[in-house]
């Protein structure tokens, strides 16, 4: 998390998938090229997280080098523990 490479256009609406269930783990693929954003990325070798706001407010995570590979799928809520706890160093033990 050195720096934020880009980030989503201001008032832009999320990602919709034409009649498909969204659902965790499916391909991320089936969400489409465009809208994945790298806001997590750095001086690690290219490894970096894509998401993405997806039309009813959730949002999409892939690993940059497998794009096709499963999206996890996460609710505004369930973001916003995970980068508050690593904010305050709920998860620093991962890192030792």
């Amino acid at each position: 998390m050195d720096h934020i490479t880009s980030q989503p256009t201001p008032g832009r609406r999320g990602r919709r998938v034409r009649g498909e269930r969204i659902y965790n783990g499916m391909p991320a693929r089936e969400l489409g090229n465009e809208g994945w954003h790298k806001p997590w990325s750095g001086g690690n070798g290219g490894n970096c997280l894509e998401a993405m706001k997806l039309a009813d407010g959730r949002i999409a995570v892939r690993q940059s080098t497998d794009p096709d590979g499963p999206a996890l799928i996460y609710t505004t809520d369930e973001m916003t523990a995970f980068i508050e706890g690593a904010k305050a160093g709920v998860a620093d033990f991962l890192l030792s």
